[in-house]
């Protein structure tokens, strides 16, 4: 069949994106919708049973041929095809009794989100576990920290991938919270006004695992507040991945921790190249992320408060592809959390002569009475001078009284080289949430407490959906019997 200019170049573009993903789900929402039909009285039992015939052939329907201009989407398709498999002529079908293409292309659609975020939910919980079990082993892997591009003070590797479970972590408290306004079904609101048969929407959103129906039949159809949220969650974690991966690339460059062979690509000319390109993919990543984010968010600004394409089927594509692409970002990271191996670290004096033990010899000054700006003007003109490694008592003395405060005795000023010169103290920090290596031990502890939180709540959401489909296999099988 030829197809004119809009089938072709817009119905069978946006079929081919969505079939792969709604089609499924639509046959099981309209399993659910007819088991409720049929509880119901709405439909004769022969007409209800053969139905639930065709739709159980469905479920393991070959894939869909090519589009031909014999339907004009996804759901045009399932009634083509149910009316083949039940035996039914297209014009007797009763599927969409009491239902809209509005509600079931929205109830479909929460359907693959949800699937997206347990998903992406599972695959994040096991970076934090690798982040975790990477930050205790390397508790005490000291290296330079940077703020600015600059180096600033020690911390250590086990410190900084404390600090990303627990960004990890926060990303999951959101997608559990975005997963749950997504997890409402819009099933029964029909074009948007509902109907006069009496249904029970509810019943349909229990047989499909959500965990409440619709208060308002408008918003459910006409709302798109539920799909700005992922989309943020998204962005959110793919711009979190790539600052990681631009922190990562730093410390392969400086040799702190090992290139993994496996993420990246060789040189064409230069054959001592190991260059881990895919911490520049992740980079990309985020930056499709966000264009996916101001689309959803373009489109739907730009739509009435109503049914329409704009807000709904022209927002899924992106959706769809940001949800696929952040799991593919999890599926890097973790790979790169669990490659991760130490190289050579910087040694003391390296750490020393880049400045970052500064800011211990101005705190030692200020602990001997020395105002803290002060102390900030003597260390700063200390280190105009030399690199702390250069440091004597008798310069620091002299840098004091250049600054015009009183002489300290000389214990006071051994200890303010001695802080200047020797990084490992931030070792035994104390403070909680520190670098100290006690502290980051106890930093991983509470991660892994809250992780198992997170999983237990990722669990009982993904059981919730497999007990749905077991209740919508047994109404149907009850019925069949």
């Amino acid at each position: 069949m030829s197809l004119n200019t809009y089938w072709d170049n817009h119905l069978r573009v946006a079929y081919e994106l969505a079939e792969p993903r709604l089609f499924g789900p639509m046959v099981q929402a309209s399993r659910a919708h007819v088991v409720m039909l049929g509880e119901r009285g709405l439909l004769p039992a022969e007409r209800v049973r053969a139905l639930l015939h065709g739709l159980n052939a469905l479920q393991d329907d070959e894939p869909a041929a090519p589009f031909d201009g014999s339907f004009e989407d996804v759901y045009y398709l399932l009634e083509k095809r149910l009316a083949e498999k039940a035996g039914i002529a297209q014009t007797d079908l009763d599927v969409q009794l009491a239902r809209s293409r509005n509600d079931l292309d929205a109830g479909a659609f929460r359907w693959g989100i949800r699937q997206d975020l347990l998903a992406l939910g599972d695959l994040v919980a096991a970076e934090v576990q690798s982040a975790a079990d990477d930050a205790d082993a390397h508790a005490d892997a000291l290296i330079i920290g940077f703020t600015h591009r600059r180096p600033a003070q020690p911390t250590t590797i086990g410190h900084v991938l404390a600090g990303l479970a627990e960004a990890r972590l926060s990303l999951l408290d959101e997608l559990l919270d975005v997963y749950d306004e997504v997890n409402v079904s819009p099933l029964g609101s029909a074009a948007f006004a509902g109907t006069d048969l009496p249904i029970d929407a509810a019943r349909v959103g229990e047989l499909l695992g959500f965990a409440s129906t619709y208060t308002s039949s408008y918003e459910a159809v006409a709302g798109s507040e539920h799909l700005f949220r992922p989309a943020a969650l998204y962005a959110r974690y793919s711009a979190t991945s790539a600052r990681f991966a631009r922190t990562m690339l730093d410390w392969m460059t400086f040799g702190w921790i090992q290139t993994p062979t496996g993420f990246t690509q060789g040189s064409s000319i230069m054959p001592q190249k190991k260059n881990p390109v895919v911490l520049e993919h992740l980079w990309s990543y985020a930056g499709a992320a966000a264009g996916d984010l101001a689309s959803v968010a373009n489109n739907i600004g730009a739509a009435w408060y109503e049914d329409s394409n704009n807000a709904t089927t022209d927002v899924q594509q992106h959706l769809e592809r940001a949800a696929d692409r952040a799991i593919r970002t999890s599926r890097l990271v973790g790979g790169l959390l669990d490659e991760l191996r130490i190289g050579a670290l910087p040694t003391a004096r390296e750490i020393v002569d880049s400045g970052a033990t500064s800011t211990s010899a101005a705190e030692a000054l200020a602990l001997q009475g020395i105002p803290w700006r002060g102390a900030h003007q003597v260390v700063h003109h200390l280190v105009q001078q030399a690199p702390p490694t250069q440091w004597t008592a008798a310069t620091v003395a002299e840098a004091i009284a250049a600054a015009g405060f009183a002489a300290l005795p000389n214990e006071a000023v051994a200890g303010v080289v001695a802080a200047a010169t020797d990084p490992t103290v931030v070792l035994a920090r104390g403070q909680a949430g520190s670098p100290g290596v006690e502290a980051v031990h106890a930093n991983v502890a509470g991660v892994r407490e809250r992780l198992a939180g997170v999983r237990s709540d990722l669990a009982a959401r993904s059981g919730a959906l497999q007990a749905a489909a077991r209740r919508l296999d047994d109404a149907v099988a009850e019925i069949l019997a």
